[in-house]
């Protein structure tokens, strides 16, 4: 019987894939867990018409990404922070800092796209990756200056 997978099914196949299995399997294991529907042409032209959608979705993900990146490219933000000898900070720069000095310049990214290579220590200019989709990285100049 062949069946259109609405999740995936470890060992069978993925999501919105056509898959051939054995009638008993489809009935009474893929069906009552609501796993797959039977592949008919109704279906099949539903499960096409929505990845379409997906794929356009996605489309407008990355472009909104892409946009976003370019701003951030030009931005650079300072962070305040206490500092010792040496200007050797108090602690060190985090994700949650930067986040925050983002949205004052009217950015809002999630803390957990922002990614830190190594710990922020020191006072100066550090640059720092921001993943905005799977396919779009923008580097931001963050500037740590003593309080």
């Amino acid at each position: 019987m062949d069946v259109i997978l609405v999740r995936d099914v470890e060992k069978v196949g993925k999501a919105g894939t056509v898959v051939k299995v054995r009638d008993g399997y489809a009935r009474n294991f893929l069906f009552p867990r609501n796993l797959g529907i039977l592949s008919t042409s109704k279906n099949l032209l539903r499960l096409e018409m929505k990845k379409k959608g997906q794929i356009r979705k996605q489309t407008e993900a990355k472009e909104q990404s892409i946009a976003l990146a370019q701003k951030i490219e030009k931005l650079s933000c300072t962070i305040k922070m206490q500092a010792g000898e040496n200007d050797r900070l108090y602690g060190s720069v985090t994700s949650q800092n930067i986040q925050e000095a983002l949205s004052q310049l009217g950015v809002h990214i999630d803390k957990k796209d922002i990614f830190i290579e190594e710990p922020i220590r020191k006072l100066g200019q550090a640059a720092v990756m921001v993943k905005l989709h799977p396919e779009v990285e923008a580097r931001l100049k963050v500037w740590i200056v003593k309080q």
